[in-house]
């Protein structure tokens, strides 16, 4: 049986010895490339690709692509916090994509494909803050990250799900993807 904290928070606490999950939203580019790295991470159970904070009830890819939604392409993340930490999510995240470029990473642009951590509770929100300035180091350039409350969380379109595992052979992944996943050490 799980027992929720509190709704959506992101923290469930479960009884009779399963295991815990807690859950992190990132928006660091497509949700392709970003799916196909944390799903690699040990101790991570679920991600589902989708859209988060914008103003449109029911968006879907088309609508978000014309930047008008206000929706960042994201992942959720459902994760093990015994096998893994919010914190070494964090990690990965700031490693895995440029914090750097304001909507845009790579040759994909507009605001759906801006940086952000979206906070499940105020715990999340000190960790990505802090992360934040100690990330500040890597990069040569100001990070330009939004760290938000998550506001709202749709999940994409079936297709986009699973999408690199399901279609290795598409070119943009094939070029995106594996280069990420050996600079990480995921390959």
């Amino acid at each position: 049986m799980i027992v929720s904290d509190m709704k959506d928070t992101g923290h469930e606490k479960k009884t009779n010895g399963e295991q815990q999950r807690q859950q992190a939203t990132f928006a660091a580019g497509c949700f392709w490339c970003v799916e196909a790295v944390f799903e690699r991470l040990k101790g991570v159970l679920s991600v589902t690709s989708g859209y988060a904070n914008g103003h449109d009830p029911d968006p879907d890819y088309k609508k978000v692509c014309t930047g008008e939604t206000g929706h960042a392409e994201v992942v959720r993340i459902e994760f093990d916090p015994e096998m893994i930490t919010y914190g070494e999510l964090l990690d990965v995240f700031w490693r895995a994509h440029d914090p750097t470029t304001l909507n845009r990473q790579g040759a994909d642009t507009g605001t759906q494909y801006r940086s952000g951590i979206y906070w499940h509770d105020e715990e999340q929100r000190g960790l990505a803050e802090k992360s934040k300035a100690s990330a500040a180091d890597l990069w040569d350039d100001p990070i330009v990250t939004e760290i938000e409350p998550l506001t709202s969380f749709h999940p994409a379109e079936d297709y986009h799900q699973d999408f690199f595992r399901n279609n290795p052979s598409n070119p943009f992944c094939r070029a995106t993807i594996p280069p990420k996943l050996r600079k990480l050490g995921l390959e």
